[in-house]
């Protein structure tokens, strides 16, 4: 591993970590009087819903071995899921209730709520039950064995936050229940956390994702919010300190995250939270670390991402192109980094947020989960982020344009008079990884013209070596053409070469991203923009041989195809034309031959797509022989 970025902070740990006091406990009513009124009143309003059903039900939401079950024998995972989820968020919501109003009211639903998270088998989602990378998953959890995944990790913090806000008030009804959160924390987090290794944790140069800073993090908020002897403390600093520059590692200084806008929220941010928590206990030891370029560079991301003016982000890979909007923890991390340009961008954000998207969506019939922590650090900061917005400028005074080269991913974005385009120069081997190098994508206006559909809900298959198999992973269902029927192959070779890029204009030959029975020469592709008002693609595709042309009357070897969510026409002239919905026109011409075009119509019927697309998108199949024009306007 050659980068340091955090482990040379290590032999400066104070003998001494200070007390891990992010916000006041609930007994402390002057500092709670700080969250905004309307936010009091969502929250109070959701937990009234939550005292509500359980008046009504009589019950929590229960957790069956047999769904759990489901997932080794089927594939689903959202069953067991949309029950796991929702008792957690049942749970935030009282709590937070309570802390809020201080009444009493909540306190015998948060006991319960607390001993039935206790009382589970096991905290780790069934997609995530083994104990060793890439392994199969195990049917059902092992108590004696604890899996420390992401949202094992995510509960042992919330209930270490429950400890920590409502100790006092928790106590005077029984010691008993505070105990059992510490006996539970201790056995499923604190204890595998200092004597087993998960592969998250980092080993040297094996690759890690999302799941080093977001587990990283709720296991430093498990350790810190509940009190442990100093040499343990001491212990899960060193750890910390050494899986997050695992994580860092992997991330070129221009700080793009290979897993998409979507994942920066458990990426960039978590660990944006892990080195506050490491700074904060260590008396600013680690403080230098938002000094660094690398560490601005991820923070920044999110915001070269998004698309101006719209609620979309440009999206590769298994991110959605609705990535959620930013606030506060964006907000915040950019104050860390002092870069007043993201604090601008979450700020407007903020202020075009709803109050429940404010709020992570954490209502009392979701069945996502939201973390508490997060909530937490909405609630205490949100005065000052409504008074930053007060002041930031409108989108409208911002100026418009942007030019973007992430090269450690191969990510080009250019924001010109209509159009934002954005097109990956890199390989098949990303994180979350789609076979999709060299495809494009392109926003005019506000909205999607040619598009990148995202992943569907996840499954067995989806984290599988059969993952492949499903269709929005294939290129040909990318902006990608399809060479005598052969799609694109996932792996680091697979890769695009000769990139060249300019102000407005890139160029690539991703003929490197088929494997051999394509039997490609090249296939250069060049996109860039022809005035403010259109963007153009040529592609020269050149095969080894005449031989390797597949026989047959009007037969192509190259079948292009694009992604469209408005509905495409046909119209004939002297060249193709190709109307699309109200938002532009596509035209095509070829200097090498004629070009044959077909419409299909595909519906999307998928939860995880509907979220970003209409209940029908469209895929345009170009067949040609070697040359093609494309303009968009």
């Amino acid at each position: 591993m050659n980068t340091v970025f955090f482990m040379q902070y290590s032999k400066c740990i104070p003998d001494t970590l200070l007390n891990f006091k992010p916000f006041a406990p609930a007994s402390d009513r002057t500092y709670w009087q700080k969250i905004p009124d309307y936010l009091r009143a969502a929250v109070l309003a959701e937990a009234e819903k939550v005292r509500q059903t359980l008046a009504e039900d009589g019950s929590w939401p229960v957790l069956l071995a047999g769904d759990y079950l489901l997932f080794s024998r089927t594939g689903n995972r959202v069953r067991f899921e949309n029950s796991y989820f929702k008792r957690r968020n049942m749970l935030t919501l009282l709590v937070l209730a309570e802390c809020i109003e201080y009444s009493g009211r909540f306190t015998d639903d948060i006991i319960d709520g607390i001993f039935l998270l206790c009382e589970e088998s096991g905290w780790q989602l069934p997609p995530h039950n083994s104990y060793k990378r890439d392994t199969p998953q195990l049917p059902l959890p092992d108590h004696s064995r604890p899996v420390m995944d992401l949202f094992a990790c995510e509960t042992g913090a919330q209930l270490s936050v429950i400890y920590y806000l409502l100790k006092m008030e928790l106590d005077a009804v029984s010691p008993v229940i505070c105990r059992r959160i510490e006996e539970e924390t201790t056995e499923r987090i604190i204890m595998p956390y200092l004597t087993e290794h998960f592969w998250w944790m980092g080993n040297g140069g094996e690759p890690m994702c999302n799941w080093t800073p977001w587990c990283t993090q709720n296991v430093l908020i498990t350790a810190f919010l509940i009190p442990h002897a100093e040499a343990a403390s001491r212990s899960f600093v060193k750890q910390a300190l050494y899986s997050l520059d695992c994580f860092v590692k992997d991330y070129g200084d221009d700080g793009c995250c290979s897993e998409g806008a979507e994942y920066y929220r458990h990426a960039g941010l978590c660990l944006f939270t892990a080195a506050d928590i490491l700074s904060y206990v260590t008396a600013g030891c680690t403080e230098r670390i938002f000094s660094e370029t690398k560490i601005r560079n991820i923070a920044e991301y999110i915001m070269n991402m998004h698309v101006p003016g719209s609620g979309y982000y440009i999206n590769f890979a298994d991110c959605s192109p609705v990535a959620g909007k930013s606030g506060v923890r964006e907000y915040l991390f950019g104050k860390r980094v002092q870069s007043q340009e993201l604090c601008s961008f979450a700020a407007e954000e903020w202020k075009k947020s709803t109050v429940q998207e404010k709020l992570f969506g954490c209502i009392a019939a979701s069945q996502n989960g939201s973390n508490i922590y997060y909530l937490l650090q909405t609630l205490f900061n949100a005065a000052e982020i409504d008074d930053f917005a007060g002041a930031v400028k409108s989108a409208a005074d911002v100026p418009e344009g942007k030019n973007i080269w992430y090269e450690s991913i191969g990510v080009f974005i250019v924001q010109k008079g209509l159009f934002t385009l954005a097109a990956k120069a890199g390989c098949n081997g990303d994180s979350h990884n789609h076979n999709d190098t060299g495809s494009f994508i392109i926003y005019k206006k506000d909205r999607p013209f040619i598009i990148d559909l995202g992943v569907e809900s996840y499954t067995k298959k989806t984290f599988s070596s059969d993952r492949y198999e499903i269709w929005t992973m294939q290129s040909a269902w990318h902006n990608l053409p399809t060479i005598n029927g052969i799609m694109q192959k996932d792996g680091k070779d697979y890769a695009a070469g000769n990139v060249q890029h300019e102000k407005d204009r890139i160029s690539m030959d991703i003929a490197g991203a088929y494997p051999p029975e394509a039997h490609l020469a090249s296939y250069v592709r060049e996109i860039y923009f022809a005035g403010g008002e259109s963007v153009c693609m040529h592609d020269v595709c050149t095969l080894h041989s005449a031989a390797d042309t597949p026989d047959g009357k009007d037969v192509f070897p190259v079948v292009l195809s694009l992604m469209l969510s408005e509905k495409p026409e046909i119209r004939s002239g002297l060249q193709t034309e190709i109307t699309v919905g109200k938002i532009g026109l596509i035209t095509l011409s070829s200097e090498s031959g004629p070009i044959q075009i077909r419409i299909e119509t595909v519906p999307v019927t998928d939860h995880r797509l509907r979220i970003a697309w209409p209940d029908t998108i469209y895929r345009v199949l170009v067949s040609f022989s070697n040359e093609i024009t494309v303009l968009f306007k």
